[in-house]
């Protein structure tokens, strides 16, 4: 029993090793249309791996920056908020003043800090060199608040502030541009709108954060960019940074009590600010991710079925060409099952390159476009299993028929065939 079971199972593989052979010779026969034909393969599959590595990516950093910062953190914008839309509405960009973010600070005991934060782009200049960044203008209690340490230098003191000096603490990437690599910006004077500002201090290196260089900025004092360079009392934000984080919603209710309390708004009335805390941000990111996916996911489904109809079409016209061939074949004694094989591993060999081919494309791809953006990468590992699968799959569905029809031929009239 067990020598007639191996006896078989030799047999098969000998079988399967001829039709393979068999396959990849009458591939290579026509290598210029078997690249055509796997084309739509290749772009739907290259589309899936590049658009995955960035989304999964982007999660990651957006998970790891979350994590540096804790996620203990609320942010205050001005606007409405209303069934989970965030309206600006005429005059909604100035409800959120100086004395907000105090009265948050002195009037909620869940909040540990409160911080103004006014930002708003500039051209920076240092002799020869200018940069476009973004300026922030805040308090000393920014570093602690939102954890941007430096590794040169210092912040400014609450005496410089209430002063306005012009001190900055600048980002490595304002640095990178303005002075070159490895140049201490310690102690250099620099033109934010044509004004002398001191540099007294190097944030450490953030990274990219989905689209948001958080190394891109440059820190300066609350009241010197409201009153010397910007000529404003608003503020674009407030962010608050919670005692515990198991504090959050108190702290929440707190903080909207105390500003509705500030704008003096009546019961009838919506807030004119928006209170949003890092989960909210996240699932607002993972929600527009999951919404790219699935037109991803119809893109790359159109352009697989393309590519299987591409091999249907290519194989049916194999078949035909080949008549004459499958008769003689039949004649000296190979069965249905030996043509059905051998055409069955012609079509899922010419999907299944390529998905390999759109595989290593969408991996260079992601690569590329994470070097010239400044995006992460991270292309997990099921999806290139997933792409495998499809590939497979395509090729085997859109092969059927074809193989079919070519098992089907009767040895006769195929032998007359011309």
């Amino acid at each position: 029993m067990g020598a007639k079971m191996l006896d078989n199972l030799k047999k098969l593989y000998i079988e399967f090793t001829e039709s393979f052979n068999m396959a990849l010779s009458s591939l290579s026969a026509n290598k210029m249309r078997a690249a055509l034909t796997m084309l739509g393969i290749i772009i739907g599959v290259a589309a899936v791996i590049t658009m995955v590595g960035l989304g999964s990516g982007a999660q990651k950093a957006i998970a790891d920056r979350i994590q540096s910062l804790g996620s203990n953190l609320l942010f205050v914008r001005p606007g409405s908020s209303r069934y989970g839309r965030v309206h600006s509405a005429a005059g909604s960009r100035l409800t959120l003043k100086y004395s907000d973010a105090l009265a948050i600070r002195d009037k909620c005991p869940a909040v540990a800090y409160s911080v103004p934060e006014f930002g708003r782009n500039a051209q920076v200049e240092y002799e020869a060199q200018n940069w476009n960044t973004s300026i922030v203008g805040t308090t000393p209690d920014f570093e602690m608040a939102r954890s941007f340490h430096t590794v040169e230098g210092r912040y400014f003191t609450n005496e410089e502030m209430d002063l306005s000096e012009r001190v900055a603490v600048i980002g490595a990437e304002v640095s990178k541009n303005l002075f070159g690599e490895d140049v201490s910006p310690i102690g250099k004077t620099i033109k934010i709108n044509q004004q002398n500002f001191r540099i007294i201090g190097l944030l450490e290196e953030k990274g990219q954060v989905g689209w948001r260089n958080e190394d891109d900025q440059i820190i300066i004092p609350i009241t010197t960019a409201q009153k010397r360079v910007f000529g404003t009392d608003y503020l674009t934000g407030i962010t608050v940074k919670v005692i515990r984080e198991d504090l959050i919603d108190d702290a929440l209710i707190q903080v909207e009590k105390v500003l509705r309390r500030q704008h003096r708004l009546r019961r009838e009335q919506d807030n004119d600010f928006y209170i949003r805390n890092q989960m909210d941000i996240v699932s607002t990111f993972q929600e527009s991710n999951r919404t790219f996916g699935f037109l991803l996911a119809a893109i790359a489904g159109v352009s697989l079925l393309v590519g299987g109809i591409g091999i249907m079409n290519i194989m049916l016209v194999s078949v035909t060409e080949r008549t004459r061939e499958i008769g003689i074949r039949k004649a000296i004694g190979a069965k249905r099952h030996d043509i059905l094989l051998q055409f069955l591993i012609e079509s899922v060999a010419l999907s299944l390159s390529g998905g390999i081919i759109g595989i290593l494309v969408g991996i260079a791809l992601s690569f590329a476009l994470s070097s010239w953006a400044q995006w992460n990468t991270m292309i997990p590992v099921n999806a290139i299993f997933m792409s495998f699968g499809f590939s497979t799959a395509v090729g085997l569905f859109f092969g059927i028929y074809p193989a079919q029809k070519a098992s089907r031929l009767d040895p006769i009239t195929a032998l007359r065939y011309e």
